[in-house]
C-alpha cells in the first residue's frame, strides 16, 4: 500500500468524534440497561487497569473473558478481579480464561467489547480480528511497531468505520479535560501561531523480567517484551507516543515531512536483560510549513527528569502538562481520563447509532511518528515520512510459536545485536 504524505493527509488523520467534543459525550446516556460483555486481551498492569476503568465507566459492563500469553498471568489477573470491588461483575470462568499467542481470538469471540492491551507487536493482528468479528474496541497505544503494522491498522480502521464499530484509543490525554482545555486555548490563538514544540519524556529505568527456568527464547522475550524492539517498538514508540500524540494534536494531526535524530544506550548495557532497545533518543520532526517538533526521551537512572510539552508561539509560550500559558496557570479540575475514555466508548455503544467515535486515524498517525523517530535514530539518516510510512521493513518473526525463533537472537554469550547509527547492527559493549 504505497501512500504519499499528501495522500495520507487527504485520507484524513482526524478521528471521528474525538475528545474535542467531550461535553457532548457527557450528555449521552445508556439507551438500555442491558449488559455489555467485555473481554480483556493482555493481563499485564495496563490490561488490568483498563478492565477496572471499563467496569468503573459503565455499571452494566461485565468482564466475561480474558487472555494472556502466559496462563499464570491470566489466572492471577482473574483472581484479583474477583477479589476486587468489581467481584460481582466478573463472569470469567476457567473456560473463558485463555492463554497462548493466538488466545486473543477466543476472547474476542466471547465479548461485545474488547480491550486490546497486549504486547504492542500483536495489536495490528488482534485489531483486525476484532473488526472482522464486528466487535467494539478499546485499543491501547501504540497500535504497531513497524510501518507494515501501521498500514494494517489503517485498513482495519477503515473497515471499522464502514461497519460503524466504535473504536476508542488508549492515547489518554485526548480524554483529559485539563489537556483539552489548554490545547483548545492554544489552537484558538492564546500564544499566536505555534512555531515549535519541545517534547520531553525523561525518566528512570523501567521494569525488567528475568529469564525463567525452562523458558524458550521466545518465552523470555515475551516476558521481557518492553526491552525488545520487535515487541515494544522501542520506548520512543511505546512510551513517548503520548508526547508525540500531543504535539501532533496541536499541529492538526498532519504528518511531518521528515525527521532525523540521535540515540543509543549508555546505562542499558547489562545483557541480556535489556534486550536490544535504546535508553535515550532525540528526534527533530520537520513540518512542511517550517514548524518543528523537538522530541527528547530517556530512561536512565540518577538523571534530571521531566515530562512536559513546551510550546513556543509568535505571541508567547505554554506548557501543556503544567497547564501554563504565558506564565499563568489555567484553573484545573479533577478528571479521570482513563475512565473518561471508556465512558465515551460505552456511551457511544449505547446511543443507538446517534453517536459514533473512531479514534483510529490519529492513533495510527501518532504511532507512525514514534516509528519514524526510531528509524531515524537507528539509521542515523534523515528520513522522509513517505519513505518511512511505505517501508517494507517488518519486525515480525517467521513463526508465532513458543519454540520459534524471535527476530533478535543472542549469541553464545547472551549478547543481542543493537543498532548503532551509521553502522547497522553490532554487539554493544557489555559491562561485566
Amino acid at each position: 500500500m504505497q501512500q504519499s504524505r499528501r495522500q495520507f493527509l487527504k485520507a484524513g488523520t482526524l478521528g471521528v468524534a474525538t475528545v474535542s467534543s467531550l461535553a457532548s459525550f457527557r450528555s449521552v446516556h445508556a439507551a438500555e440497561n442491558n449488559v455489555i460483555k467485555v473481554g480483556l486481551v493482555g493481563c499485564g498492569g495496563r490490561g488490568r487497569g483498563a478492565a477496572r476503568d471499563a467496569l468503573t465507566a459503565d455499571p452494566n459492563a461485565r468482564l466475561v473473558a480474558v487472555c494472556d500469553a502466559f496462563p499464570d498471568v491470566a489466572n492471577v489477573a482473574v483472581r484479583g478481579f474477583k477479589e476486587s470491588e468489581f467481584g460481582d461483575r466478573i463472569d470469567v470462568t476457567p473456560e473463558t480464561t485463555f492463554a497462548g499467542l493466538d488466545a486473543y481470538k477466543k476472547v474476542i469471540d466471547h465479548c461485545d467489547v474488547v480491550l486490546l492491551c497486549e504486547t504492542p507487536h500483536f495489536r495490528p493482528m488482534s485489531l483486525r480480528y476484532a473488526v472482522e468479528q464486528n466487535k467494539h474496541i478499546f485499543c491501547e497505544k501504540p497500535v504497531a511497531v513497524d510501518a507494515p503494522g501501521v498500514r494494517s491498522v489503517i485498513e482495519s480502521v477503515k473497515m471499522a468505520k464502514e461497519k460503524k464499530l466504535q473504536l476508542v484509543s488508549g492515547l489518554c490525554y485526548r480524554y483529559d479535560h485539563n489537556v483539552n482545555e489548554i490545547i483548545k486555548r492554544i489552537q484558538d490563538g492564546a500564544i499566536g501561531d505555534v512555531l515549535s514544540i519541545r517534547e520531553v519524556y525523561m525518566i528512570g529505568k523501567v521494569w525488567t523480567r528475568p529469564r525463567q527456568e525452562n523458558d524458550t527464547e521466545m518465552m523470555f522475550q515475551l516476558r521481557n517484551w518492553y526491552h525488545f524492539a520487535w515487541l515494544s517498538g522501542d520506548f520512543n514508540v511505546e512510551q513517548h507516543v503520548h508526547s508525540l500524540d500531543k504535539a501532533s494534536w496541536v499541529f492538526g494531526d498532519k504528518p511531518p515531512v521528515a525527521a532525523f535524530g540521535i540515540g543509543g544506550r549508555m546505562q542499558r548495557t547489562e545483557q541480556p536483560i535489556f534486550g536490544d532497545i535504546y535508553d535515550s533518543m532525540g528526534v527533530v520532526y520537520e513540518y512542511e510549513d517550517g514548524r518543528t517538533v523537538y522530541a527528547f526521551c530517556r530512561q536512565q537512572d540518577n538523571c534530571f527528569n521531566d515530562v512536559e510539552d513546551y510550546l513556543c508561539g509568535t505571541k508567547g509560550h505554554a506548557a501543556i502538562m503544567r497547564g501554563i500559558i504565558n506564565g499563568e496557570r489555567i484553573p484545573r479540575v479533577d478528571c479521570k481520563r482513563f475512565v473518561q475514555q471508556n465512558q465515551v466508548l460505552f456511551n457511544a455503544i449505547r446511543s443507538g447509532g446517534e453517536t459514533y467515535v473512531n479514534n483510529g486515524d490519529y492513533m495510527a498517525t501518532s504511532t507512525m511518528l514514534g516509528i519514524l523517530g526510531r528509524m531515524a535514530c537507528y539509521s542515523g539518516k534523515r528520513l522522509t515520512w513517505d519513505d518511512a510510512f511505505n517501508s517494507t521493513e517488518s519486525l515480525a518473526p517467521s513463526d508465532y510459536a513458543w519454540d520459534a525463533q524471535p527476530p533478535t537472537l543472542p549469541d553464545e554469550n547472551g549478547r543481542y545485536l543493537v543498532e548503532v547509527p551509521g553502522m547497522g547492527k553490532v554487539y554493544h559493549q557489555v559491562n561485566r
